[in-house]
């Protein structure tokens, strides 16, 4: 193996490291982009950086006057491409919006196999670290953090048993709950009448304790608390 070869395997290798190392952290937490999907875009982004890199051995031969090669844009074209696959992890669902951290650790993944590809192994290691300290460290200090937590909240009930708006939203108010977006509706053919709301509060702890004295309410035919989250 030449020189060249095992410097070519120390870029890929390095990459593929950084990559899995992201990944797990991922896959540890349930996303659905994780050991894979991380290993193989730091790789992706390091292969492509090493087309540059090694550029004589493909483009030496081509006439300099005619063709100029400009390794940054290949790094350009390396983080537009990632910025549609990361999209593709990030999804809405009612007041959640999930897959933000992800598609931000694809990103900075492909990042880190640039530099890597490159050649820069200090920056990527520094990188990588950083990046898996975020995603670990970060998270247990959130949850530190005073934060507020929102909710889309429903409640059904039959349309001769109504309760008064007053009355739920002293209910709601008294589990720690400030109401906004407060609407109203008829249900199956008129025979249910449906409250919706966004409800907010600093203790996901009160959610629990509202679904469980929602359930105490024999006019309440179904209800639902749906928490938003990353």
């Amino acid at each position: 193996m030449t020189e060249e070869h095992l410097a070519i395997l120390v870029h890929l290798g390095t990459a593929l490291l950084a990559g899995a190392l992201i990944g797990l952290e991922r896959t540890f937490h349930g996303r659905p982009a994780g050991f894979r999907t991380h290993a193989l875009v730091c790789l992706a982004s390091s292969l492509l950086m090493l087309l540059t890199l090694y550029q004589e051995q493909w483009a030496g031969k081509l006439s300099h006057e005619t063709v100029r090669l400009d390794p940054t844009r290949m790094a350009q074209g390396i983080m537009t491409g990632i910025g549609f696959l990361g999209a593709g992890v990030i999804f809405k669902e009612g007041l959640s919006v999930r897959g933000l951290t992800t598609a931000a650790s694809i990103w900075i993944t492909a990042a880190i196999g640039i530099l890597l590809g490159a050649g820069f192994y200090f920056p990527a290691a520094l990188g990588t670290v950083a990046a898996l300290g975020i995603l670990s460290v970060f998270r247990w200090l959130e949850r530190l953090v005073p934060t507020e937590y929102y909710a889309n909240h429903s409640l059904k009930f039959r349309r001769e048993s109504v309760i008064p708006e007053d009355s739920l939203r002293e209910l709601i108010q008294r589990h720690g709950f400030s109401i906004a977006h407060m609407t109203y509706r008829l249900r199956d053919g008129g025979r249910l009448f449906e409250y919706q709301m966004v409800i907010r509060t600093t203790c996901r702890d009160d959610i629990a304790r509202l679904a469980k004295d929602l359930h105490t309410l024999p006019e309440l035919v179904e209800f639902e608390i749906a928490p938003s989250s990353d």
